[in-house]
């Protein structure tokens, strides 16, 4: 089953663009991969101009089959060469760029459709940070170190 999220980026001159995200939105992953490779927020831009992802991964990389039952090599080869390559709806099949767009952070907030994992990188005082809501426990945007922080703890204790 998939766990679903947003990825948004807030521009410098206020804009706000968004993609959906289909697989692994979960903090542990799309979380952690967003806040190590691409805090970078002209990375991020590179990454939201493909539109829709199923699974967003450390690296844009290029086109490549949209999975391994799509490609004439083995799983195996299939993962090695391309694991690490996000994998966008339009680059790799071919569908529609899709990607929303708001005025400003307030209609961003007021407007989102929001997935179970949401997810923003807000540039204030010349400092780019993550934010994440989960929708299952609460509507607040928090930062991401802070719940990555929690994650870490709790998984120690285990």
């Amino acid at each position: 089953m998939a766990t679903r999220s947003t990825i948004a980026l807030e521009f410098a001159d206020g804009t706000v663009q968004q993609v959906y995200c289909h697989w692994d939105g979960y903090l542990e992953h799309n979380g952690k991969i967003l806040k190590e490779h691409y805090s970078d927020p002209f990375k991020l831009r590179d990454l939201i101009d493909l539109g829709g992802i199923s699974s967003l991964q450390p690296e844009i990389g290029e086109k490549h089959a949209f999975s391994h039952f799509d490609a004439d090599i083995s799983k195996e080869d299939y993962y090695a060469q391309f694991g690490k390559m996000t994998t966008f709806y339009a680059r790799e099949r071919g569908e529609e760029v899709v990607v929303n767009k708001f005025k400003d952070i307030q209609d961003y907030r007021d407007n989102v459709y929001g997935e179970e994992y949401d997810y923003i990188l807000c540039q204030r005082e010349g400092r780019a940070q993550w934010f994440v809501r989960y929708h299952a426990t609460d509507h607040n945007w928090v930062p991401i170190e802070f719940e990555l922080e929690k994650f870490a703890i709790e998984t120690e204790n285990v």
